[in-house]
C-alpha cells in the first residue's frame, strides 16, 4: 500500500503532466509557429514579465486564502486560456491570454512546491526519516512524471504537423545562415517556418485544451486539501494586507536567498535558450518545423528519467556534485553550440544537445527547487515565490533580447550567468553545510484528527459531565 501522502504526489504530478504537455508543446512551437513579427517570442516574455508581478503578491495571498489545492486549480485555468488564445492567434489573443497565464503561474508553483515540501515533512516525521531526504525524493519523482509532458506534448505536434504534405525543403543558402556562424536574426520565415494548415493548427491546440481541462478535473476530484485546517485559520485570523503582500520581498533581508538569485536566473535562461533560440536556429532551420517536437522529445525523456534517478541519488552524492555535474554538461553545450554548423546530414547530433541539456536542466530543477524548500522552511510561499520570480526575470531577459541580438552573445550571455552561478552557489552550501537550518517543527503538519488522537491517547482519567 502507498502512503497517502506519496499518493498525492503523484496526484500533482500527474495534473502537472496534463497541463504542461500543452503549454510546454505550445511554448517550444512559439518562436516557429509564431514567428511574424516575433509575435510568438513576444507572447513568452509577456507570460514570464507576468509571472515575476504575480511573484510580488499573489501566491501567499491565494495559498493562505484558497489554500495549496484550489489555488493550484484556479491557476492551471489561467494555462488552458493561453491554448484557447492559440486558436486566432494574434496580437490580441496572444497578449492578453499571456498576461493571464502569467498571473496564475507564480501561484501554480509555488503551491506545488509547498504542497510537496509539507507531505515530504509529514512523511518524514511518521516514518523518523530526515525531512530533506524525503522532499528531495518527493521532488525527483514530480519531475520525473513531469518533464515527460515533453515528450507527449511535442510528439503531438509532430505527428499532427507531420501530415502537412507542403513543407517546404531547406534550401542550401538558409543552410549557412544556421546556428551561431550567422547572426541568425534573418533565417527566412518562407521556408523552413511555413506555417502549417490551419486545420491542423486548430487540431493541436484543440488537443491542448483538452488536455488542461483534464489537468484541472484530476486535481480537483483526487487531491487532499491537506493544509485546510492551516487555511481556515489564517482566514479566522487575518494579517493585515500589507503584512502578505510584503512577504515576498521581506524575505529578499536572507543574504542566502540574494546569493541564490544568479542559481535561480540561469534557470530560466537555459530554459528559454532551448525553446526559443535552439528549436529555431538550429532544428527549424536546418530540419524544419516538424523535427522541432521530435528534438524536444529527446529533452524531455532525458529530462524526465534524469529527475528521477538524481532526486533519489542526491542523499548519496550530495547536492554540490550534482549541480557541478549539471554546469559541466550545460558548459560543454554552449562551446559545443558555439563552433557546430547544424546541417541535416548530422541528424543524430540534433538530438544529442537536447539529451544533455536535459540531464543537466533535471538538476537544475530538483536540487533547486529542494534547496529552497530545506533553506526556507517557515516561509515556504514566499521563498518559493521568489524562486519563480527571479527565474521569471532569466525568461523575461533572455526572450527580450531575443529578436535583436545576434546567436552567439546569446551564448556567451548564458554562459557568463553559468559562469557566476559556479562562483555564487558554493557560498550558500557551504554556509548550509556549517550551520545546517533546523527543519520546521513537524508537529505543525500534522492533520487535526491526527493531533486529536494524540491528545486522546494520553489522557489518563476522563470524568464524565
Amino acid at each position: 500500500m502507498i502512503s497517502r501522502n506519496f499518493k498525492n504526489v503523484l496526484v500533482v504530478s500527474v495534473g502537472f503532466l496534463s497541463l504542461f504537455t500543452a503549454y510546454g508543446g505550445l511554448q517550444s512551437l512559439q518562436s516557429s509557429l509564431n514567428a511574424e513579427q516575433g509575435m510568438g517570442v513576444a507572447s513568452l516574455s509577456v507570460i514570464y514579465a507576468s509571472i515575476i508581478v504575480s511573484s510580488m503578491f499573489l501566491p501567499p495571498i491565494m495559498i493562505k486564502n484558497l489554500g495549496c489545492k484550489w489555488t493550484i486549480v484556479a491557476s492551471m485555468a489561467c494555462y488552458v486560456s493561453y491554448s484557447v488564445g492559440n486558436l486566432y492567434p494574434g496580437w490580441y489573443t496572444l497578449i492578453p491570454t499571456s498576461v493571464i497565464l502569467g498571473l496564475g503561474g507564480s501561484p501554480l508553483w509555488s503551491a506545488k512546491c509547498t504542497y510537496l515540501t509539507i507531505s515530504g515533512n509529514i512523511q518524514a516525521a511518521k516514518e523518523g526519516k530526515k525531512g530533506s531526504d524525503v522532499i528531495n525524493q518527493y521532488f525527483g519523482i514530480f519531475f520525473f512524471v513531469f518533464q515527460s509532458s515533453a515528450v507527449w506534448g511535442n510528439l503531438m505536434s509532430s505527428l499532427i504537423f507531420g501530415q502537412d504534405t507542403n513543407i517546404a525543403d531547406i534550401p542550401d543558402e538558409q543552410l549557412q545562415s544556421c546556428g551561431a556562424a550567422d547572426c541568425g536574426l534573418n533565417i527566412s520565415v518562407d521556408a523552413a517556418t511555413t506555417r502549417p494548415a490551419q486545420k491542423l493548427v486548430w487540431t493541436l491546440v484543440g488537443s491542448y485544451i483538452g488536455v488542461g481541462v483534464l489537468a484541472m478535473l484530476v486535481v480537483a476530484a483526487f487531491l487532499d486539501n491537506i493544509d485546510r485546517e492551516q487555511t481556515s485559520q489564517f482566514r479566522g485570523n487575518r494579517e493585515p494586507f500589507c503584512h502578505t503582500f510584503l512577504a515576498t520581498f521581506r524575505l529578499l533581508k536572507d543574504w542566502r536567498l540574494l546569493t541564490l538569485i544568479p542559481l535561480t536566473m540561469y534557470s530560466g535562461f537555459e530554459q528559454s535558450f532551448l525553446a526559443g533560440e535552439y528549436t529555431k536556429n538550429y532544428v527549424t532551420c536546418a530540419l524544419g518545423i516538424h523535427y522541432v517536437g521530435f528534438v524536444m522529445m529527446c529533452f524531455g525523456a532525458s529530462n524526465s528519467v534524469c529527475s528521477f534517478i538524481f532526486g533519489r541519488l542526491a542523499r548519496y552524492t550530495g547536492r554540490t556534485a550534482l549541480i557541478l555535474l549539471a554546469a559541466l554538461a550545460n558548459f560543454s553545450c554552449i562551446i559545443g553550440l558555439l563552433f557546430w554548423r547544424p546541417h541535416p546530414d548530422n541528424l543524430a547530433v540534433f538530438f544529442v544537445f537536447p539529451a544533455l541539456w536535459g540531464m543537466a536542466d533535471a538538476i537544475w530543477q530538483t536540487q533547486t527547487n529542494a534547496l529552497y524548500g530545506i533553506l526556507f522552511p517557515k516561509d515556504k510561499e514566499a521563498a518559493f515565490a521568489n524562486y519563480r520570480m527571479w527565474e521569471s526575470l532569466g525568461f523575461v531577459i533572455a526572450f527580450a533580447y531575443s529578436t535583436f541580438l545576434c546567436l552567439e552573445y546569446k551564448l556567451y550571455i548564458l554562459l557568463a550567468v553559468l559562469l557566476l552561478t559556479v562562483i555564487t552557489y558554493p557560498i550558500v552550501e557551504y554556509h548550509e553545510h556549517k550551520n545546517p537550518t533546523p527543519p520546521v517543527d513537524e508537529e505543525t503538519y500534522l492533520s487535526c484528527k491526527e493531533t486529536i488522537q494524540q491528545v486522546e491517547n494520553n489522557i489518563i482519567h476522563q470524568t464524565k459531565v
